[in-house]
Formats: structure tokens, sequence, C-alpha cells
């Protein structure tokens, strides 16, 4: 039987090696190459003898060691680019302009970063050349370009009421798009007289590249109607600011232009590539954890829906594991990814992993064998806090009475998850990872 000792150090060999395999430049390197002047992208191969430039555009946590990974491989035949990444998440590059801005929430500099895009597009693209674009999570974030009529403050706001009331992240990236004008699309139509290579590290249940950075080089099948029924179904029409609220009405209405749609001409010298996503992560946490002798498996690449029901799903199988053997034996892990919903009911500090953990907490109390659960942001950020997640087992309720015995309770009464685990000491902190494929949760019991 393992120790809990052993199972805190192996959850931690498990993540980094989660991450390692989602690691950026190793992700292009593996879908991207170049033979003197034959330039092979998975299935495409592109003559650069023939191409007067190419450029690089894109954003996202994970945009600057992409475009590191871009710069090596191009050489000589890299005309330049422009890419905007989180704070502290840029590296210096040859020939790539970098920006830093806002994220979860967008700042001046991701209005600024938007302008530089338009700007560079229309002074320096030219028909015929190759653009690289390098999309990863955070991406709808470090660039804002609002619609006519929308203000930042608009955007703000509206994001924020549909986080809090849980909407998913379609939904969410569904209503960005109708108030942009690089999203859903409208990179692509600016850059219709060239040809685009997208490379996306996903950050989106199903790797939708519609989705994706909110689809600025992909085509949108979503609405204004799509959007009106968010609202409703969330329970926020009267919430929503005015403006947004107009926007969408007038949408509706069929006096706005919607977002580019598939088949549009527009995308007709675009490709789309996934270079690393969820599944990648699980994967090689689970060869990982073979390897330190845990009988293993994934659960699922692709969780979603509400945090709570998610963690308490996880614990019902890690009972069934030790008073059942199953569906595995012990010692035991159990692999997930993906991307929960957090309801907002508190004011306190937190975020989807740190509250996942503290879920699992009263569960864990009560077993009868040593037992872990890991619950990490792949980008190494997790909410508004400089935490990646946090990590839970057995004796956690326990070392958390020395707080008060309702310590527990008011700390997910409150959304409180960050103060619980750091008091605790269980905060998972890796920094910056430049990479982001949602979520990782590792339960290991001994």
């Amino acid at each position: 039987m393992k120790p809990l000792r052993v199972l805190r150090s192996d959850a931690a060999n498990i993540w980094t090696a989660a991450l390692q395999a989602v690691d950026p430049e190793a992700a292009v390197r593996k879908y991207v190459r170049r033979r003197k002047k034959i330039l092979q992208v998975e299935q495409y191969r592109f003559d650069l003898d023939t191409i007067r430039n190419v450029w690089i555009l894109g954003a996202g946590k994970a945009a600057a060691p992409m475009g590191k990974a871009l710069e090596k491989i191009l050489g000589k035949y890299l005309s330049g680019g422009f890419l905007t990444t989180k704070y502290e998440h840029g590296l210096a590059l040859k020939k790539i302009d970098i920006m830093e801005a806002g994220h979860p929430l967008p700042d001046k500099n991701s209005l600024a970063s938007a302008e530089r895009i338009h700007s560079f597009v229309e002074n320096r693209v030219e028909p015929g050349d190759l653009v690289i674009c390098v999309f990863s999570g955070g991406a709808s974030s470090l660039v804002v370009s609002p619609a006519d009529g929308i203000t930042l403050e608009d955007k703000l706001r509206c994001s924020e009421i549909l986080m809090n009331a849980g909407a998913s992240i379609h939904e969410l990236n569904s209503v960005r798009k109708h108030l942009s004008r690089l999203k859903g699309g409208g990179l692509a139509r600016l850059l219709s007289h060239a040809g685009v290579v997208v490379l996306a590290l996903s950050d989106v249940v199903g790797d939708d590249i519609a989705t994706i950075a909110s689809g600025p080089s992909a085509p949108d099948p979503t609405t204004f109607s799509d959007c009106m029924e968010v609202f409703q179904k969330l329970g926020i029409s009267d919430r929503i600011p005015p403006a947004v609220l107009t926007r969408m009405e007038q949408g509706c209405a069929g006096r706005l232009e919607e977002t580019a749609k598939p088949g549009d001409p527009v995308f007709r010298g675009s490709r789309f590539l996934i270079v690393g996503n969820s599944a990648l992560a699980c994967t090689a946490a689970l060869k990982a954890a073979k390897r330190m002798g845990y009988r293993s498996m994934v659960l699922t690449s692709r969780l979603e829906g509400d945090n709570e029901s998610a963690a308490r799903f996880h614990m019902g199988i890690l009972k069934e594991v030790v008073q059942q053997d199953r569906p595995l034996r012990r010692p035991a892990c159990i692999i997930s990814g993906g991307e929960t919903t957090v309801n907002i009911a508190g004011n306190g500090r937190g975020g989807r992993n740190q509250e996942f953990a503290l879920h699992c907490v009263p569960y864990l109390a009560g077993l009868q064998a040593p037992a872990l659960v890991a619950s990490l942001g792949t980008d190494g950020t997790d909410g508004p806090t400089d935490a990646a997640g946090a990590v839970a087992d057995n004796s956690t309720l326990t070392r958390s009475l020395k707080y008060g015995p309702s310590f527990l309770k008011e700390s997910l009464g409150n959304n409180d998850s960050y103060t619980f685990f750091k008091r605790l000491g269980d905060l998972i902190i890796t920094g910056p990872t430049r990479t982001n494929v949602m979520d990782l949760h590792i339960v290991l019991v001994g």
C-alpha cells in the first residue's frame, strides 16, 4: 500500500509528465517541419521559394513558445510577425514582436493588440503571402476589438455576468464572437487575400476550431439568435449591458452582418490543425502513472458541466475502487481532463480546480485507504489566483479543523478555496507553463 507522502510525490510527477507532453514548442515541431525550401505542415506542403512573405500572427498563453518554434523552423524564410500573450508569458524572439495583455479580463493592451493586428494585415500582408496563425487558450481576452457601438466595459461586464451565471466556454464564446470585429472569422475576412495556416493548441472540450480563441480564423456556426437564447436560458437578459442587448436584437432582426459562416469564400485558402489538446495531456499522465505501478485509466478528456457534480462523480468512482476493487484494483490512478463550471455564490478567491479539490475533501476523509486528489489548470493559473490548483487527501479535513469546525463549510459557501488550501499549504504552484489544454484531475489511491 502506498502511503500519502508517496501519493503526493507521484501526483506531482504525473502532472509534470502531462505538462511536458503539451509543451507548445514540441507540439509545433511535431507537426511543422522544413527541408530546405519545402515547408511541411502535416499533410500540407509549401514551396517557400514561391512565396514572397511568410508571417506569424496569433494570440494566447502559448503564443510565445509556438512563435519561437516557428522562428527556428522557418529561419531565413520568416518575414516577421506579431503575437499577443498574457503578462509574464512573453519570450524574446528575433523576428516576431510580442505584446503582453490582460487575462482573464482584457485591458487597454488587449485593445492595442487588436489594433496592431488590423494594422499589420492592412499594411504588411500582401496577396499571395502565407500567414501562419497560432492560437491557444486566453486569446479571447488578450485580443479585443469591440464591434461598432460596443465598448470594452460592455464586453467586460457581459463576460462577467455570463461566467458568474455558469455559462460554458461555448456559450461565452458565441457571445464574444458577436461583439467583435476579429472573432468569429473576422480575422479570416481580413486575411482572405492570403494563404492561411492555423495551428491551435486546444483549450476547449471537443477541440472545436470555432471555439478556440473564439475562432478568429474559423467559420462560426452560431448566430445572434443563439446569443439571445443563452441570455434567456441563464436568466440574465435583464442584467446584460443595454448596448450589448441592442446589438443582439438588431442582429436577430437582420440589420447587422452575421459572423463568417461555414462555406464562406474567405476560408477558401485556410487550413486548420490541432497541435495539442487535453487528450494528449491525459495520455501522457496515464503512461506516467502506469510506469509508477498504478493500475490506471483515463475517465475522459472531455469533462464539463457543474464542478461540484463532477467532483462527486470522481469520488463515487474512488469509493468503488476502495470498496469493490473496480473499475481498477489498488494501487489505482484515475485521470480526467476538461473544463467544469462554477456557480459563484460568495466573494472568496479560487478557481475551478481549487474548488474541485475542495468538494472532494469530505469524501476523502471517510475512506479507509490512502487517497489523494490533485486538480490543476495546465496553464499554471486557476481563476484570478497565483495557483494552478490544489491537492486534497484523507488528512485534509482533520488538518483544516485547526481553523475552526466550520472552516470547510464556510470556504465552500463563500467560494474561498484559495484561502482554504493556502492555509493548509496544499496549493499547486507551477508558475506560467506557457501552455493551455484545460484542466487535469488526478485521483490516486494506495
